[in-house]
C-alpha cells in the first residue's frame, strides 16, 4: 500500500492534478526538490498521459527556475519510489561549486577515490561523479544533524522565487 504524504505547506512550491513540487522536507541544501505523482503508483506506465507529458514540463520549468536562482554547476535527477509506502516521485538536485568544494573539503569521502575504475592512461575530466555528489547530500545535508555550512539564499526564500518563478513559465512569461 502505498500511503499519502503531504510536506508541510511552507515547502510545497506548486501542485497540478497530478503533480506536488516541494523543497525536500529533510534537506537542509536549499533547492533539493521533490516531484511526487498524485498518484498512488510507482510505475510511470499507470499515469495518465497527460501526467505524462506534464512531467516533461515541470522537470524542465523547475530547472529553468533552479538555474536562475542557484546557478548550479550540475542538476541531477533521479526518479525514485521504489521503497514500500513511497508513491513514484523524483529528486531533483542542484549542485552549485559550494557544495562540490564542501564533498572535496571533507577527507572523509575521498575513501571513494578507492573504487574509481577508470583504466590507465584515461583522461579523467572531473575529480568526482554524479554518484559521489548525490551520496555527500544524502549524508550530510538530509541524514546529518549538523549540515556543513550553506551558501547562497536560504531555503525559504529558493521556495519563494521558485513559486515566482515556475507561475510566471507555465503564463508564458521569461524567468523573473
Amino acid at each position: 500500500m502505498i500511503r499519502d504524504f503531504e510536506p508541510p505547506k511552507h515547502l510545497v512550491i506548486l501542485q497540478t492534478e497530478d503533480w506536488m513540487l516541494n523543497h525536500r522536507v529533510d534537506s537542509a541544501l536549499p533547492g533539493y526538490l521533490i516531484l511526487g505523482a498524485r498518484m498512488p503508483t510507482n510505475d510511470l506506465s499507470l499515469l495518465r498521459p497527460e501526467a505524462l507529458a506534464q512531467l516533461g514540463m515541470l522537470l524542465a520549468r523547475t530547472q529553468r527556475a533552479l538555474g536562475a536562482i542557484l546557478k548550479p554547476k550540475h542538476l541531477y535527477i533521479g526518479r525514485y519510489g521504489h521503497a514500500v509506502g513511497h508513491a513514484l516521485h523524483f529528486h531533483i538536485m542542484p549542485v552549485c561549486e559550494w557544495v562540490r568544494q564542501s564533498f572535496f573539503s571533507d577527507a572523509r569521502y575521498r575513501a571513494l577515490k578507492n573504487f574509481d575504475r577508470h583504466p590507465a592512461g584515461t583522461e579523467v575530466t572531473d575529480e568526482t561523479d554524479g554518484a559521489e555528489l548525490t551520496l555527500y547530500i544524502w549524508r550530510e545535508f538530509c541524514e546529518n544533524p549538523v549540515p556543513p555550512p550553506v551558501s547562497g539564499p536560504p531555503i525559504h526564500e529558493v521556495v519563494e522565487r521558485l513559486k515566482i518563478c515556475l507561475a510566471t513559465l507555465e503564463t508564458g512569461g521569461d524567468v523573473p
